[in-house]
């Protein structure tokens, strides 16, 4: 629920992970440190480390708060599926086998960034709702590497976040022949873009997406759950653009068209 419990959880904590627990919880934001003696393997897939997060979300607070300790939390998806970020997106997952409380829709809509401390140089595991630009605000040694024995975390597969319908990522030049071959063919095609759609087609379905990094990402989810139904026999997603703002978007559609 807040810094105050982080030496149940974690030892030998470096001064780089305060400053940045105090800098970014609650929020989106995740601590990979190494665990304390009592933390099971359970908890922490048989590693030495755990990964450890502060939700800012006021349903997650109280549950924690009246439970008094910390909560193993997987995402409510299926191993390398669409993550959720609604209650509804979990109910689509598991039908009724789950109690779901629900806190509302995801305010971010990715995954938090996570950053591994256990050296001496903190390395950034995952893009998320905090960027690299905002970690080196506070702690300018924050690298990006990703050493080959940095401990495994939450999205680190090279496939992760994927619709069953594939995924094909091309160039914004590209986008509109693309699309019009498929639609030619007489297959169905799904499209998610960052503008609208130059002619619609029975067999075509388009989601316009924002050209804002931040609300792009807050919907993305949502956007290739709705283009999985669509029964196309492709997802066609125009490339975002290549900058830090959009990095943690990039890293996800990446991932997800992985093949």
């Amino acid at each position: 629920a807040d810094t105050s419990q982080l030496t149940e959880w974690a030892s030998d904590i470096p001064e780089n992970a305060v400053k940045l627990a105090k800098a970014f919880w609650p929020g989106p934001f995740t601590l990979v440190l190494k665990r304390a003696a009592r933390v099971s393997d359970l908890v922490t897939g048989g590693q030495d480390t755990v990964a450890i997060r502060v939700p800012s979300n006021l349903i997650a607070q109280q549950l924690l708060r009246e439970f008094g300790g910390g909560i193993a939390a997987p995402s409510a998806n299926r191993f390398g599926h669409v993550s959720p970020t609604s209650a509804a997106h979990v109910r689509d997952e598991f039908g009724d086998a789950l109690l779901i409380v629900d806190g509302g829709d995801c305010e971010v809509g990715l995954e938090s960034t996570i950053v591994s401390c256990i050296d001496e140089v903190p390395r950034l595991l995952r893009p998320g709702g905090i960027s690299l630009s905002q970690l080196r605000a506070v702690v300018p040694e924050v690298s990006d590497v990703v050493s080959v024995d940095a401990p495994r975390a939450p999205g680190m597969l090279e496939k992760h976040y994927s619709p069953f319908t594939p995924i094909l990522m091309v160039s914004s030049e590209s986008l509109d022949s693309v699309v019009k071959d498929y639609v030619k063919s007489g297959e169905r095609v799904a499209v998610l873009a960052m503008r609208a759609a130059p002619a619609m087609h029975p067999t075509l379905t388009w989601i316009n997406a924002s050209d804002d990094p931040v609300s792009y990402g807050h919907s993305l989810y949502a956007s290739l759950r709705a283009l999985d139904k669509a029964d196309a026999k492709i997802i066609v997603v125009e490339q975002v653009p290549n900058d830090e703002q959009w990095q943690a978007v990039r890293d996800r559609l990446q991932r997800a068209a992985a093949t």
